[in-house]
């Protein structure tokens, strides 16, 4: 059962949840810090930082459970995915189904974790089929980069709803900062979606999978990235402008963003796409991570 578990999250990348969640929590600190409640109390926010933590967990991994089952004969056939866990026959679709089914659960019943507020429940339907829903698109679809970042854009934004759902009932231009950091979200995940389906751009123009790099070639897709990556500092710049009080702390860490941006292109070339994974998995991590922490002391101070 142990060694099943232990495979399961090597499939779905399990480490890998630090790209959305440092947003989640940095909206967190920002729906905190506007004032919730009259009278908030620590203990109530422990509690909705529990419910943040379920239901990304419980989210993203019946995202990429699901992912791995629909497009397990896809993967079966690309050279570079075919050694993945269902393909190899490690894992069983029942098995990785009956995973994602129980994540599904997970996900909405982590939203109880913020009763009395109701929208959180009212809308994890909704934001659970969308999630799901980015398996398929590269069918028929060259937005399924931009699908994916929208799906990685509702962790800031649900997370304000679940903090913020009374004040939102009531004034929903409330919701502003939450959908400026999540367009930021949005851009930056599709920009490295694209750098990251690169790799693939011949296997799906011949698979008839609609990427962008199958549709464009690697050079324009690389030229596109870019231009999602500066949109998503844009958006990083200004959120201070619908968000006082974050400071210069914040400032400086947009300025490291940039630079760490900046040097992810530089690192991918069309001619060579070696440091894709780098780029990728490590330099995003510093992004996302980075970003939260020096949110996180701005804050503070």
């Amino acid at each position: 059962m142990f060694a099943r578990l232990r495979h399961i999250l090597e499939m779905i990348r399990f480490s890998h949840t630090l790209f959305a969640l440092p947003f989640a929590l940095l909206a967190a600190l920002m729906a905190w810090s506007a004032g919730a409640r009259a009278e908030p109390a620590v203990a109530w926010r422990w509690v909705e930082l529990l419910g943040i933590l379920v239901c990304m967990v419980a989210a993203r991994s019946a995202a990429m459970a699901t992912n791995r089952i629909v497009d397990r004969e896809i993967d079966a056939e690309n050279p570079r995915t075919a050694g993945r866990h269902i393909p190899q026959g490690v894992l069983s679709t029942r098995v990785v189904a009956t995973f994602a089914v129980v994540c599904s659960v997970a996900f909405v019943a982590g939203t109880l974790l913020f009763l009395p507020n109701r929208l959180p429940l009212y809308l994890a339907p909704g934001v659970l089929a969308f999630i799901l829903g980015y398996s398929y698109t590269k069918r028929f679809t060259v937005l399924a980069h931009f699908w994916l970042g929208a799906a990685l854009m509702l962790a800031p934004v649900a997370t304000w709803i679940a903090i913020r759902g009374e004040v939102l009932l009531a004034d929903p231009i409330d919701i502003l900062p939450a959908l400026v950091l999540g367009g930021a979200v949005l851009m930056w995940v599709a920009g490295f979606d694209v750098i990251y389906a690169c790799q693939d751009a011949e296997f799906d123009a011949r698979a008839g999978l609609r990427s962008l790099p199958a549709r464009l070639g690697v050079r324009r897709a690389l030229q596109l990235a870019a231009g999602c990556h500066l949109v998503a500092v844009g958006l990083l710049l200004l959120l201070p402008l619908v968000f006082e009080p974050l400071g210069w702390i914040y400032w400086s860490g947009i300025a490291a963003v940039a630079v760490l941006l900046a040097y992810e292109h530089s690192i991918v070339r069309p001619d060579d796409l070696t440091r894709v994974n780098v780029a990728f998995f490590r330099i995003n991590a510093i992004i996302s991570v980075g970003l939260l922490v020096l949110g996180a002391v701005d804050l503070w101070f």
